[in-house]
């Protein structure tokens, strides 16, 4: 049985003002780090073996906090760039939502049918997430993993690890609070994929 533990980046100021973060490298601001140390602790005890993040400042600087505080290593993972959201980019979530509530309502209902202007459908992003998970489920069978992810990819995630429902992405937690543990075997989860 493999655990992961599906970790949401600290908070960015985008966070905070409700933008569209999407593949703009944002660093954490104060609030951010706090939550990445207070994560850690919560962490602690997990038997974390190892964290991994894409490479972009949110999931790292989180995944750095979290194994400086713990001892284990950080690992950059391939493919996990977030999903690009074109033109919404730095747009308040709330303008989307009166700009375009057609588009907004259809993204919460369904948001595998929608792609932003200039940017990329969740079905691309959904891919990479796949391909991600199954070379992490086929180098770790056992033991506890911690994945750095920023939304919508952590919901990607948890669906295809967990067979769950997306959720609304418009949502940064999407109900799951700031960590989960999902309880894996890997096996089943690789020949589900085939």
């Amino acid at each position: 049985m493999l655990r992961i533990v599906l970790i949401r980046p600290g908070s960015t100021d985008y966070d905070v003002q409700g933008r569209i973060q999407g593949s703009l490298d944002i660093p954490l601001n104060e609030r951010g780090i706090a939550e990445a140390a207070a994560m850690a602790e919560q962490l602690r005890g997990l038997g974390l073996e190892v964290i991994y993040a894409p490479a972009a400042q949110p999931p790292l600087q989180t995944a750095d906090v979290i194994s400086q505080a713990l001892g284990i290593k950080r690992k950059k993972i391939e493919r996990l760039q977030n999903l690009h959201q074109g033109l919404w980019e730095g747009m308040l979530i709330e303008d989307v939502r009166r700009k375009q509530p057609k588009v907004y309502r259809q993204w919460q209902e369904q948001p595998e049918n929608v792609c932003p202007p200039e940017g990329e459908m969740l079905c691309e992003a959904d891919g990479r997430v796949r391909t991600a998970i199954v070379k992490l489920l086929k180098r770790h069978k056992e033991g506890v993993i911690g994945l750095v992810l920023p939304e919508p990819l952590r919901s990607l995630a948890r669906r295809f690890v967990a067979h769950c429902e997306l959720g609304d992405l418009w949502k940064a937690p999407n109900g799951h609070g700031p960590m989960e543990v999902l309880e894996v075997e890997p096996e089943d989860v690789l020949a589900a994929s085939v």
